[in-house]
């Protein structure tokens, strides 16, 4: 079983999303909060495996309770829940150790999978939230010096981990096996100094890495 928190300012969307998610029988919805300040205090007391958290909250939003969390009970994953105008608190959220974010009307299949999948340690993005990112961020007029010391390579998987693709799905892209996948995400990790996939999915994102495909 997967212990869930449930963390959203709206007393609505948490009995609807518990109603939902306890219908799966890999799920268990373990506690909720209001705040990021409960959340928080919930989260240490129950030790769920799976935090859903909202954003946009009052006392403490969900960057705040993320960045909290990260720092006092890392082993506990992170998935935010956003509307398209949450942009920046996602991307704040993200940098603090969220393992993914999807829009609050998705589907509830999705939002099990995508529970089942940060559970796993893996990174999940909903669908149409990393095209809208790279539509509204300026394109960068050149290649930042970091990923141009990248290899073509080493360009081409991050340019597919900022499409949200994971290392079996990069393989089949790229036609290379799923090891040699993890050894070029390990060493763009460590050229551009950063600690996990998440935080490599966003600094692609941001630069606009697709434009670097060969």
């Amino acid at each position: 079983m997967i212990r869930v928190l449930l963390v959203d300012d709206q007393s609505i969307i948490r009995e609807g999303l518990g109603g939902l998610l306890q219908a799966k029988p890999d799920l268990e919805i373990v506690g909720e909060a209001e705040n990021g300040q409960v959340a928080v205090e919930q989260a240490l007391l129950l030790q769920p495996d799976v935090v859903l958290m909202d954003v946009r909250m009052p006392i403490m939003d969900g960057v705040a309770a993320t960045r909290q969390l990260n720092q006092q009970a890392p082993k506990i994953q992170i998935l935010v829940l956003t509307t398209f105008d949450d942009d920046q608190y996602v991307t704040q959220a993200m940098r603090y150790g969220a393992r993914g974010y999807l829009l609050k009307d998705t589907s509830s299949d999705e939002l099990a999978d995508a529970i089942r999948a940060v559970y796993k340690g893996s990174t999940y993005m909903g669908p149409g939230l990393f095209e809208k990112t790279m539509t509204t961020a300026p394109p960068p007029i050149e290649p930042p010096p970091e990923i141009a010391e990248l290899t073509l390579r080493e360009q081409e998987v991050l340019s597919l981990i900022a499409a949200g693709q994971s290392n079996r799905e990069i393989a089949q892209t790229l036609y290379i096996s799923e090891r040699t996948v993890k050894n070029h995400v390990n060493s763009i990790l460590s050229r551009l100094n950063l600690r996990d996939r998440t935080q490599a999915a966003i600094f692609a994102t941001k630069l606009g890495c697709s434009g670097y495909r060969s």
